[in-house]
This record gives structure tokens, C-alpha cells and sequence, in this order.
């Protein structure tokens, strides 16, 4: 039974009706701003330093120079084993998000340059059934470490994932086990994983690969943790600090390594590659 279907076509960007509003209201303090502002503000609402989410091509080009991103992502989309069915069909889902977002799954996988430094980024879209790891992204994560390894190059991926694809059973959940053991040759090769947790990085991509970088990087304001924040207190009886699952309290507690505000990480990116230029 195959997991897998092979598409004839992979696209980063997709043709949608242009949105003509020049204004948002930023959901956080209700201000009324000027959206050529806030993307030249890195998609931050400069009334109150909110942070709005990125879609792939925003966080490439945030984070790469510039037309130097190659898109290597396999040709593959789920298929559907299970043949699940909630509200609607899974397959039914799939093609909902492959609309709005103008990829096949929920992660992009590409060579770049990042201050002229070789690297392979892996870049997953939360607007995709959550950034849900599954069969797929599960698939071209290891594609992208295999590749580095071949080409010598370091290996960075940003996480925005609500965890394992429920639709996907146990399929999904084998999606962690599979990215530790190739993870595990990226190490034997001597090359470099960045890791870098944004909103949210939660559930079996946190408790997997997501965790296992040579450096993990958050980008503030990232949410960081396994299962919700009312299932634990539920589960243990027991009220939760009020900074539980922030960037903040997970640098504190020795989960990650860095909090890095999104408009200096290309620069901290460079600065961490810079270490290990010889590797390759």
C-alpha cells in the first residue's frame, strides 16, 4: 500500500485572486496599519511588535540571498491509506491546502546560499493542515538531509507544526523515528543541522527532529512544546506558569539555544554558519 503518489509538478508560488486591500487590523491590538508596512517590517505589526505568520516564499526570502533558492522538494503527495474522513475527506483537505498554499505538503525543501554559504533549508507552511508533519514532509525532510550530506553542505530547517498528521495514524507517527535515524547519518557525516522553532513548533515535530539540531534557534514569540497547555494541566493536576511553552521559558530551561527576533535571524544564520565554513 503506497503512501505516496507521484506529482508531475511542483510549484512554490500560486495564482490567486489579488487581495486590493492596502490595510489589516493587526488581531493583537487592534490597530489599523498599512500592510506595505508590515511587510517591510518583516511581517511584524509595528504598532505592537506582533508577529504575523510567514508563508514559505516569506520565509525563503527573508532568509536566503537573493535568487539563489533551488527548489529540490521530491514530486510526491500523500495519499490517503486510511481513507479518513472527519468533518470531510482527508483528500479533501489535501487539496483545500495545496489552494491556498501552492505547494504539495507542508514543506518546502531547496538549495541556497545564505551569505554566500552552500546550504540545504527546509522550510514548513503552518497555512498547510497546520504545517502537519505525515508521510510527505516526513519524506522530504530526509531528502533534504540526504542531499547535504551528498553535497557537503549544512542542513537548516524551520518548524511551524502543530505535530503529527492525525490522518495519517500511525503512518505519521513513524514520520519521527524515520527523520532521527537519517538525522542520525547527517551527524556521522560531520555536517552542521540549525534548527529553528517558530509559532508554534508542538507535538511529534517538537519531540523529534525539531529538538535535534546542533544549535536550536527560536525565533521570538515562538510556542514551544509537546501537547496543549490545558490537556497537561488537566493530565497532571497542576496549574502551569504563565510563561509555559514561550520561547523565554524554554531558553531558560535549556530546550533551545537562542532567541533570535525574526529581522536579525538571516544575520544570526551567517554568524552560525560562519563557525563551521570548514566543515564542508
Amino acid at each position: 500500500m503506497s503512501i505516496f503518489k507521484d506529482k508531475q509538478y511542483l510549484r512554490v508560488n500560486v495564482d490567486k485572486a489579488p487581495d486590493d486591500s492596502l490595510w489589516m487590523k493587526c488581531k493583537a491590538c487592534g490597530e489599523l496599519i498599512f500592510k506595505r508596512r508590515v511587510r517591510e517590517n518583516n511581517n511584524i505589526c509595528p504598532s505592537c511588535g506582533e508577529y504575523f505568520f510567514l508563508t514559505v516564499e516569506e520565509r525563503i526570502e527573508m532568509l536566503v540571498d537573493e535568487d539563489s533558492f533551488d527548489n529540490i522538494s521530491k514530486s510526491i503527495e500523500a495519499a490517503d491509506p486510511l481513507k479518513f474522513v472527519d468533518r470531510k475527506s482527508y483528500q479533501d483537505r489535501i487539496e483545500q491546502a495545496q489552494g491556498v498554499t501552492g505547494i504539495p505538503d507542508a514543506i518546502v525543501v531547496g538549495k541556497a546560499t545564505i551569505n554566500s554559504v552552500p546550504v540545504i533549508l527546509g522550510v514548513m507552511d503552518f497555512r498547510f493542515i497546520g504545517g502537519s508533519m505525515g508521510s510527505v514532509m516526513g519524506e522530504q525532510i530526509c531528502h533534504g538531509m540526504e542531499t547535504a550530506i551528498q553535497d557537503r553542505r549544512p542542513f537548516i530547517l524551520v518548524s511551524s507544526s502543530g505535530g503529527a498528521r492525525l490522518q495519517e495514524g500511525l503512518f505519521s507517527l513513524m514520520q519521527m523515528a524515520k527523520t532521527t535515524a537519517v538525522r542520525a547519518k547527517l551527524a556521522e557525516a560531520g555536517l552542521p543541522f540549525i534548527s529553528i522553532m517558530t509559532y508554534p513548533t508542538s507535538g511529534g515535530v517538537q519531540a523529534s527532529i525539531a529538538s535535534l539540531g546542533d544549535v536550536i534557534i527560536a525565533e521570538r514569540g515562538a510556542m514551544i512544546g509537546f501537547a496543549g497547555r490545558r490537556v497537561i494541566q488537566h493530565t497532571i493536576a497542576q496549574e502551569l506558569p504563565a510563561d509555559y511553552q514561550t520561547d523565554t521559558f524554554a531558553f531558560e530551561h535549556g530546550a533551545i539555544d537562542r532567541v533570535v527576533q525574526r529581522a536579525h535571524m538571516r544575520e544570526e544564520l551567517s554568524s552560525l554558519l560562519g563557525f563551521f565554513a570548514e566543515v564542508a
